[in-house]
C-alpha cells in the first residue's frame, strides 16, 4: 500500500461502529492497517461486531459507552489512558434520526437528536483533541449529511445538528491545526443501512433517491471508506476544515 494512505501504527475510535456506516468506515481504516476501537451502547451488539473483525486478523477492541454521558466520555479516555493506548483517528460518526414536523416536535426529541449529533462530536472530540495537543498530531472525522447544507421536512433537528457538524469541524480547524491536529467531515448521501430501512422500503422515496442522484442508486456504506481513509492518512496532511459529500452527485444537482 502507498505510504500516503498507510495506517499500519495508528488507533482509530470510532463512534456508533457496532454497525452501519461506522462499522463499514472501521473496517476501512482497519484493512488501512490501523489498530480499531470499536464503540457503541448494546454492549451484546458491540461484542459481535469486535469479534467479526477480530476473526478477520484485525486489531480491535470494543469500549462501550454512552457518547451522551459526557462522564462516561471522560471516563472513556481516562482508561485508555492508563492502557497506554493513543487515539490518533477519531472518527464521530454515533447518530440518530427522529422524523416529526416541527410544529409537532417536542422540545425533548429536539434536544435528544442534537446532543446525539452534534453535541457529542464536540465532546468525545475535545476529549481526542486534548490528547493529541500533546503529541502534536491526529486526525478527526466527523459524519455530516446531505442535510449539513440542504434540508428537508420532517427532519429539522437532524438538520440543525448535521449543519452544526459542518461548522464545528471548522472550528476544529480553527482552533487545532496550529497542534498538527486534521478536522474534516464526511456528508453521506442516501445510504443502504438500518436507520433508512423505512424510507427504502418505501417505493415512492425509493424512486425519489434513485431519480434525484445522478448515478440513480443509493450509496452502500462501503463507498464511504475511500474518504474516511484520505482524511486518516498522510495523503490529507494539509487538508482541514472540509466536508466531502460521497452522495452520488445528488447534492450537484437541481
Amino acid at each position: 500500500m502507498s505510504a500516503l494512505f498507510d495506517l499500519t501504527g495508528k488507533t482509530a475510535l470510532v463512534t456508533g461502529s457496532s454497525r452501519g456506516l461506522g462499522f463499514a468506515i472501521a473496517q476501512g481504516l482497519a484493512e488501512a492497517g490501523a489498530a480499531l476501537i470499536l464503540n457503541g451502547v448494546n454492549e451484546e451488539r458491540l461484542k459481535a461486531a469486535a469479534e467479526s473483525l477480530s476473526a478477520k486478523g484485525f486489531s480491535v477492541r470494543a469500549l462501550a459507552f454512552d457518547v451522551n454521558d459526557e462522564a462516561a466520555v471522560v471516563a472513556a479516555f481516562e482508561s485508555l489512558d492508563a492502557e497506554g493506548v493513543a487515539v490518533d483517528i477519531l472518527v464521530n460518526n454515533a447518530g440518530i434520526q427522529y422524523r416529526k414536523p416541527m410544529v409537532e416536535l417536542s422540545t425533548a426529541d429536539w434536544q435528544r437528536v442534537i446532543d446525539t449529533n452534534l453535541t457529542s462530536a464536540f465532546v468525545v472530540g475535545r476529549e481526542a483533541a486534548k490528547r493529541m495537543i500533546a503529541r502534536k498530531a491526529g486526525k478527526v472525522i466527523n459524519i455530516g449529511s446531505l442535510t449539513s447544507d440542504l434540508a428537508r421536512a420532517t427532519v429539522t433537528p437532524y438538520t440543525v445538528a448535521k449543519g452544526g457538524i459542518k461548522m464545528l469541524t471548522k472550528g476544529m480547524a480553527a482552533e487545532w491545526g496550529e497542534h498538527g491536529i486534521n478536522a474534516n467531515a464526511i456528508g453521506p448521501g442516501y445510504m443502504l443501512t438500518d436507520m433508512n430501512e423505512a424510507l427504502i422500503s418505501n417505493p415512492q422515496f425509493d424512486a425519489w433517491v434513485k431519480g434525484r442522484t445522478p448515478q440513480r442508486r443509493w450509496g452502500k456504506p462501503e463507498e464511504l471508506v475511500g474518504a474516511a481513509v484520505f482524511l486518516a492518512a498522510p495523503a490529507s496532511n494539509y487538508v482541514n476544515g472540509q466536508i466531502i459529500y460521497v452522495d452520488g452527485g445528488m447534492i450537484s444537482v437541481l
